[in-house]
């Protein structure tokens, strides 16, 4: 985040580790700078404190969700998480892909990608049960809840289940399936999740073209076609805007977790409106507080091209207040007005959750870096394979997954 004293998101990290490849790619980095970038970070979480300890940087091969940006200490009594562990561990696998020369600072990477992968205990995260626990803290353990119910877990299960050391039971996967909810809504049926994140995070690494575990070849199309259909979707609300919030329509979509102009409540054209800071907004059910998320759509692009890139032009030419040297701004609320600012509330910083799946997204559209990068990885093959996947890239063989 770009709030002062903010603290570092480990997800975040695991996004950024995935962006400097495109960095190189598209000449903003030179190689050597990413090298040395990627191997500071990869160094300090491979030597960093593991411990019960309070203070500690992680535990069982997790890593707290926050930490601090002088010290590398657990930050704002935040939990051992487990899911933005998966994310931070994703981006030092696709690194350690990308660098694949023979010299010794890329040998470095690859060996320490590898061996961050390898120290996670991902049965210790279960907690006795066939569900992955949310997290752990020291001195009250393991968080009540587990994964459950179709989320941004799915890359959670599958790096779970393709570990080499620590790797979860089969059934693992099959107990979270089961909790899944198909819906159908607006003449559309899919794989229910409210918030847009959930149907783009894990296939900002995995290519889910094709492929298809039990549930969904029992439903006869696969988790890319599903996240298409969740952008149609989203439109769609938009366009209806059953709530009447100010700014809906065909291009102004995009509900998903973001920061908002809240906590407050305000009477709006004479009807009260509560709205929220962050929060994991969704639809139908809401929350919706007419917070809309530009790098939400732009995260959509591959699944949804034809609507994604005339939004990004009604952006682009009708808010020109939403972008800067960075890009777009986290997210935007028309409805949240004094009457004497018609373009309602502006977000004024900056999430590396938010402008790390714009980049990756974006690059996996133009040419499919890193899911190429990751069709390679033996352990994603594996956890993918062990959860029930067939079809597509995965049958092929390895001269056809990397075209080489």
């Amino acid at each position: 985040s770009t709030k002062e004293n903010a603290a570092a998101s480990i997800a975040a990290i695991g996004f950024a580790l995935t962006a400097y490849l495109v960095g190189v790619e598209r000449g903003y980095l030179l190689r050597g700078e990413a090298v040395e970038r990627v191997l500071t970070t990869l160094r300090f979480f491979w030597n960093s404190p593991q411990g019960e300890e309070p203070d500690a940087t992680g535990y069982q091969g997790f890593y707290y969700h926050f930490l601090d940006m002088k010290t590398g200490r657990r930050a704002h009594n935040s939990e051992l998480s487990i899911i933005d562990t998966t994310f931070l561990l994703a981006g030092a696998l696709a690194a350690g892909r990308y660098f694949d020369r023979d010299i010794d600072e890329e040998r470095e990477i690859r060996t320490l990608a590898d061996a961050l992968y390898a120290r996670a205990d991902w049965q210790w995260a279960q907690n006795g049960g066939p569900k992955v626990s949310h997290g752990w803290k020291p001195g009250t353990g393991f968080l009540k809840y587990r994964w459950e119910g179709y989320s941004e877990a799915l890359i959670l299960y599958v790096l779970g289940l393709g570990s080499p050391t620590h790797s979860l039971p089969a059934e693992s996967y099959a107990a979270w399936a089961e909790s899944y909810r198909w819906k159908k809504l607006y003449d559309i049926e899919f794989l229910y999740a409210g918030p847009l994140f959930i149907h783009q995070l894990s296939h900002v690494w995995i290519d889910f073209r094709g492929i298809q575990d039990e549930y969904m070849r029992g439903k006869g199309l696969d988790y890319f076609e599903n996240s298409r259909r969740a952008a149609y979707l989203q439109q769609q609300y938009a366009i209806r805007n059953p709530k009447q919030f100010a700014g809906y329509g065909e291009y102004t979509w995009g509900i998903t977790a973001s920061a908002g102009p809240g906590p407050a409540r305000r009477k709006v054209k004479g009807i009260e409106r509560r709205f929220y800071d962050y929060k994991a907004r969704g639809i139908p059910a809401g929350p919706d507080d007419g917070t809309l998320a530009p790098w939400a759509v732009v995260a959509s692009l591959p699944f949804a091209p034809e609507l994604v890139l005339p939004s990004i032009k009604y952006f682009d030419e009708k808010f020109p207040d939403l972008t800067s040297e960075y890009g777009f701004k986290c997210s935007y609320n028309p409805t949240f007005s004094d009457g004497t600012n018609n373009r309602g509330w502006i977000s004024q910083g900056y999430f590396g959750l938010d402008q790390g799946p714009i980049v990756m997204m974006i690059e996996n559209y133009r040419s499919e870096l890193i899911w190429r990068l990751l069709r390679q990885c033996p352990y994603l093959q594996v956890g993918l394979q062990r959860a029930g996947f067939n079809g597509g890239w995965l049958n092929l063989s390895d001269k056809q997954v990397t075209g080489k």
